[in-house]
């Protein structure tokens, strides 16, 4: 994190070191890698931090495997399937492939990204989730991904839970690093 981030009121989700304030939920695939949080395993799982987040601007980086399906859960539940609790921004290697409503930068089957700027397999992206009110807004290195204001599909959706990183097992692994928050 930089300084500027942490001057605008920027906290480390993630310490680069354990897992220390998440907790695992489903299988326990996850470790800590030279910095980075991986998941490698089989089932689905996810991990969140212990605290829930309501309004807030998350900053993080992600790299996929080839053929690796993951997401980015945001005010979601452990009730439930978290990504229709809450929201999940999807993470999938699709490189170079048309945007839909479950291609990376998308709310995960309510809202497409407007276009497809991720990196190929093994490449970092950088992505921002800017939670607020009922504005949802993603920003996919460094371009617009979506921009959903009130009255959409979402209305419906938990306004305050948890943060979450998931992985659908496959052996693909996903990558996080730099994971940080400012609450709004």
């Amino acid at each position: 994190m930089s300084e500027e981030e942490r001057k605008k009121g920027f906290l480390p989700l993630f310490n680069g070191k354990n897992l220390d304030n998440w907790r695992v939920v489903g299988n326990d695939v996850w470790r800590v890698e030279n910095g980075t949080l991986v998941c490698r395993g089989s089932g689905r799982s996810w991990i969140r931090p212990v605290k829930k987040y309501r309004n807030f601007i998350l900053r993080l980086e992600y790299k996929l495997d080839k053929n690796c399906n993951s997401g980015i859960f945001i005010r979601t539940s452990e009730e439930g399937r978290p990504a229709f609790a809450g929201m999940e921004i999807q993470l999938i290697d699709d490189y170079g492939k048309p945007p839909g409503k479950r291609s990376t930068g998308a709310i995960y089957a309510a809202i497409a990204p407007s276009k497809n700027v991720n990196n190929p397999a093994g490449q970092w992206n950088r992505i921002q989730i800017t939670a607020d009110g009922p504005s949802i807004k993603v920003l996919l290195n460094g371009a617009e991904s979506v921009d959903d204001e009130p009255g959409t599909p979402l209305k419906d959706r938990l306004t305050e839970g948890y943060i979450g990183l998931q992985n659908h097992g496959e052996p693909p692994a996903a990558y996080f690093r730099n994971i940080r928050i400012k609450e709004l």
